[in-house]
């Protein structure tokens, strides 16, 4: 088994967040192979839930970075998603360039990036449009993109219950890295960061299920 390197509070916090997702909702990864061994990248995700962060962090081999609303830093918990690699944004995202900053930044230095191209949690449990904004981020990063599909977190807890179904199955599925050369039509498109965040939203569509697959036994996802 390969041996991912992580902080060691990230990889104990992880580790107690998968007892709870393997134990209670049965998580099924697939395709946790597609995701590199080293090297920055984007993992591209549909956004169904409260839960899709950490059950993202969980089901990726690699340490994560990733956006929160700026409102989030208070007092405890504030630093608990600091220490978890949050990365604060104001409301008006694309104009963040602080936030910007600190992504490019990561990604220099060899980090991943937790990504929703949807831009918010779905209403009705379905794929949406993919934003300019992770086209943008994409672009002008130029790393490979890693597409996954999160199933089962919007029957456990979408925008409008107020309470989650704690033993809702979920499933993740991985798919292969997106190269540069795949997703950027290049500076001379128009509709360049539009054209990019479709064809990743492409690539997340067509995701199959993990709950119906060959997954990954726990000690391979974790």
């Amino acid at each position: 088994m390969i041996s991912y390197p992580m902080k060691p509070f990230y990889r104990n916090m992880r580790a107690s967040l998968a007892a709870w997702f393997y134990t209670f909702n049965g998580l099924q990864v697939y395709g946790a192979s597609n995701v590199p061994v080293e090297g920055p990248f984007l993992l591209a995700c549909n956004h169904a839930s409260f839960l899709d962060p950490p059950v993202f962090a969980v089901a990726c081999p690699r340490e994560l970075h990733f956006f929160a609303r700026n409102t989030l830093w208070k007092g405890v918990f504030g630093t608990l998603i600091t220490n978890l690699n949050a990365i604060p944004i104001d409301r008006d995202g694309e104009r963040d360039l602080q936030a910007f900053r600190r992504v490019f930044a990561a990604l220099k230095d060899g980090g991943t990036l937790l990504v929703f191209p949807e831009g918010t949690r779905t209403p009705d449990g379905e794929l949406h449009e993919g934003k300019k904004g992770i086209g943008m981020i994409a672009c002008r990063a130029q790393v490979p993109v890693v597409p996954a599909r999160i199933f089962g977190s919007y029957d456990m807890w979408n925008r409008h219950q107020k309470l989650p179904r704690l033993t809702t199955p979920l499933g993740v599925s991985f798919g292969k890295p997106i190269p540069v050369s795949e997703y950027d039509p290049g500076k001379t498109d128009s509709q360049r960061y539009d054209t990019a965040a479709a064809r990743i939203m492409e690539g997340i569509a067509k995701l199959e299920d993990a709950r119906v697959k060959n997954a990954l036994p726990f000690d391979r996802a974790i």
